[in-house]
């Protein structure tokens, strides 16, 4: 496993970060399978892993006392990352000084820790003044409850915006940014990938299978397995489940996939495996976030590290993901490029 500074600090990273999502009931695993999120965990430090990434928001704080459990006993061994400005049961949300402060004490008991190692924001707060953030999330440091802040989901404004923000206040400044990226979402290279480099910010890049889709499940003209995570999604009760899967299985996302088929059988490798080293390779890119929901898949995910890709391949990836970056920027909530 090779291992990069994250942005302009000291913290050093591996190649690959472990994303927790999927750890919960009802998500991925089977319900309370602690057993399969603690074999994931052992697997990736086992493998080289040093960064567990996770969020107060995921499963209402459950996937962070699995994190929790996990990892006792050898706290040193990990990079703790967590994230918080989303509601959690009845809390309120934002990125104020009452919030965070309420939120950043839950995240650590839930963690049984006394500090994290990397504490994020997890999307702007247009409601709450950068520098109250940003303040707030300095004294943290000084308080020995957070060694580094970085951010997720933000725009190149507001990149600037908080960074500008920490040396106002005399403030400690982000390390990190998380955003969305992947071969059916590059967005990020327009305005925020420069924005990162200018400002000295790493990036944690989540979404790097777009949704499933570059996994080759998905064709056109077939409605994707009931068990599958689209079918899922189309089934799915929530609010804007189903939109969110059409807008991934969209016929530019679905000609990428088929693209990307056939180059890894060229390669005789898995079409996420090589859509996850092209990620890994890109500019800007500091750390990959996997989330895999069991050890075999960690596995197979982790093979992605050691795929050699040709140049030919390469060139031929950049090609069939070709984009107009128009007037977007690498959010969650932006999830396709505009054509």
């Amino acid at each position: 496993m090779d291992y990069l500074n994250l942005g302009r600090s000291g913290l050093r990273v591996s190649r690959a970060c472990l994303g927790t999502m999927n750890f919960g009931t009802g998500h991925g695993l089977a319900a309370g399978d602690e057993a399969e999120a603690g074999r994931v965990i052992d697997a990736f430090i086992e493998a080289g892993g040093n960064i567990i990434d996770t969020a107060d928001l995921y499963h209402r704080g459950e996937t962070e006392e699995i994190v929790g459990r996990a990892v006792r006993g050898r706290r040193e061994q990990v990079i703790l990352a967590t994230k918080g400005a989303m509601p959690v049961g009845t809390e309120g949300r934002g990125l104020s000084r009452r919030h965070l402060t309420r939120a950043l004490d839950a995240s650590l008991r839930r963690l049984g820790t006394d500090y994290i190692d990397l504490y994020q924001c997890h999307q702007w707060d247009p409601a709450t003044p950068i520098e109250e953030t940003m303040a707030t999330l300095d004294g943290f440091v000084r308080a020995g409850k957070v060694r580094y802040i970085g951010c997720s989901n933000f725009s190149a404004t507001q990149i600037v915006e908080a960074q500008w923000a920490a040396a106002r206040v005399g403030g400690t400044p982000f390390v990190s940014l998380q955003p969305q990226y992947s071969l059916v979402q590059r967005v990020i290279e327009a305005e925020i990938l420069p924005a990162c480099e200018r400002h000295g910010m790493g990036t944690i890049v989540y979404g790097t299978l777009g949704g499933g889709v570059l996994t080759g499940r998905y064709r056109h003209g077939e409605t994707p397995d009931p068990d599958s995570r689209m079918g899922r999604l189309l089934g799915h009760s929530m609010p804007g489940a189903n939109r969110w899967a059409e807008s991934l299985l969209n016929d530019r996302n679905l000609d990428i996939a088929g693209e990307l088929v056939k180059v890894a059988a060229g390669l005789d490798a898995a079409p996420s495996e090589v859509a996850l080293a092209w990620v890994a390779r890109r500019p800007g890119v500091t750390t990959v976030l996997l989330g895999p929901r069991t050890a075999e898949q960690l596995r197979q995910n982790l093979a992605a590290f050691d795929l050699d890709l040709p140049q030919e391949a390469l060139a031929r990836l950049d090609e069939i993901s070709a984009f107009d970056p128009g007037p977007m920027d690498g959010s969650f909530f932006h999830l396709t490029p505009r054509r």
